[in-house]
């Protein structure tokens, strides 16, 4: 699979265009969909396929690049991923019809819901047939004096970006119940979960949001040692991130790519999962937007808009 890194204006992302099956090349050197085999609804060109940023791009790209060439194989049509920008870039590429696909955060999809129509399809299984869940979580360092909520009154809190269910909302919602006014606290965006975690690790703020997917995946590259730190506040289990459909894609790719993601294989899916903290992971398996229906109801109980995310 050949990688490319170029930024969509459009849409404002980072893209990786996976070319490794339909089309003839043409004398550009692309490909000419229209010119092979491929199903009727791809000979417009490549379905697109988003992704929210919730890890570093680099990181990201290689394991959707396994899953795009498995959904190449078995749909016959060329798949581009597009690791998003932030999460409202997403939710408006898919109401522009620039996406055909998407991956939201939990809360990233009430608003794809509610204003793009976004249909979910699939999400993440764990090796026992289950639908995988993740949880957010508050640390501070093992010996800080801040004991539960209350006690980040007047500190520093990092906290992941805008819009992210585990890095913004459930945090905030941890502090409104506390009754804590966000006024109250010093928030500091770090600029995704990793960042959030960093700026934990260096020192630079009193207390940050670390949820489980970014916990794992940074105890397995060694970058932090849980011992050294306190979880002082943990959230309900969260429903992990849905793969949309747009609504208003051709039928017969709603059908096709749907039966593909439910019979891929562990292989193709299992290093996505590891990002997911679903290790190991299991089949990807059906979702309806009722799954999701307590984080449309926290949207509604935090007063969120489409400027919130």
């Amino acid at each position: 699979m050949k990688l490319s890194h170029t930024v969509l204006p459009a849409i404002a992302t980072i893209g990786l265009l996976a070319t490794t099956s339909c089309g003839t090349s043409d004398a550009s050197g692309g490909t000419n969909p229209e010119a092979s085999n491929a199903p009727a609804y791809c000979q417009d060109g490549p379905i697109k396929f988003g992704i929210e940023p919730f890890e570093d791009p680099a990181k990201l790209e290689p394991a959707y690049g396994v899953l795009a060439d498995a959904m190449e194989r078995e749909l016959g049509c060329e798949v581009e991923v597009q690791v998003v920008e932030d999460y409202s870039a997403e939710v408006l590429a898919m109401r522009n019809g620039k996406l055909d696909l998407g991956q939201f955060g939990p809360v990233g999809f009430v608003f794809a819901s509610e204003q793009a129509g976004a249909e979910p399809l699939v999400s993440f299984g764990t090796s026992d047939g289950k639908l995988s869940t993740y949880t957010a979580g508050l640390w501070v360092p093992k010996d800080s004096n801040i004991r539960d909520v209350d006690d980040l009154r007047g500190k520093d809190l990092a906290l992941g970006g805008v819009g992210s269910t585990s890095g913004d909302v459930l945090p905030r919602y941890a502090l409104k119940t506390a009754g804590i006014p966000e006024s109250e606290i010093n928030i500091n965006y770090a600029g995704g979960h990793p960042e959030a975690l960093l700026a934990l690790a260096n020192g630079t703020v009193d207390a940050a949001q670390v949820n489980t997917q970014t916990l794992a995946t940074a105890q397995a590259a060694g970058t932090f040692n849980q011992e050294d730190y306190r979880r002082i506040w943990t959230s309900e289990p969260i429903p992990n991130d849905p793969i949309t459909v747009r609504p208003d894609a051709d039928p017969e790719l709603k059908k096709a790519v749907k039966e593909v993601l439910l019979n891929l294989s562990v292989q193709d899916i299992e290093q996505v999962g590891a990002f997911l903290d679903v290790d190991p992971a299991g089949p990807l398996l059906e979702v309806t937007k009722k799954t999701y229906k307590p984080l449309f109801d926290l949207a509604s109980e935090m007063g969120l808009t489409e400027e919130d995310i």
